[in-house]
């Protein structure tokens, strides 16, 4: 045993905290604030509203692997602010990164399917999304340093795939011969598999 229990001066800060840019796979939950303006598409009460004015996503972010595997991870979503477009535009930003990563499209894809895949019904459709998040750390309202989400991990970052849990894409081979039997869709056609 190190240092007496009586003298507390040599014993270590607990700070607790993930180190900053950490790459983990993490779930979103969005802890819902039952505020909704559906002529902004905020509906099923997933939006909080501030006492500023502001209203954001609430999101609780799990460690889902690795060494802080259940770890949580509290950051706001923002959707708006009476102060200008900035932070609506980060949350805009950040939500775009969370589809890219948990879709397994690239940031650079503009095609019709990476657009649909960027698209969501509702706020519903993000809670419980899981994919891989960089880990940062910021202040609190007291000053102290926590941990946030502040960005995503896309299928062009090379840590992608094996936090994804995702296997490499396979190297072009030469065509397969026909089997025997004809093999079932596994999904609806046209459709990727998040679509479904």
């Amino acid at each position: 045993m190190s240092g007496s229990w009586n003298d507390f001066n040599g014993a270590k800060n607990n700070a607790n905290l993930i180190p900053k840019g950490t790459l983990a796979k993490v779930r979103l939950t969005i802890r819902p604030g039952g505020f909704d303006d559906p002529a902004q598409g905020w509906t099923g009460g997933y939006a909080t509203r501030g006492s500023t004015g502001s209203v954001y996503l609430s999101g609780e972010f799990t460690v889902l692997e690795g060494p802080y595997a259940r770890r949580k991870v509290f950051s706001l979503i923002g959707l708006y602010s009476p102060n200008g477009p900035n932070w609506a535009n980060m949350g805009r930003s950040l939500v775009r990164g969370i589809l890219n990563s948990a879709r397994g499209i690239s940031d650079k894809d503009n095609s019709p399917e990476a657009q649909a895949a960027r698209r969501i019904n509702g706020f519903g459709d993000l809670d419980g999304i899981e994919f891989v998040a960089r880990i940062d750390i910021g202040s609190d309202t007291n000053g102290d340093d926590k941990n946030e989400i502040r960005g995503a991990v896309t299928p062009d970052h090379r840590d992608y795939a094996s936090l994804m849990g995702a296997a490499p894409r396979p190297t072009p081979a030469a065509p397969a011969q026909p089997s025997a039997a004809p093999q079932a869709p596994t999904g609806a056609p046209g459709r990727p598999s998040w679509a479904q």
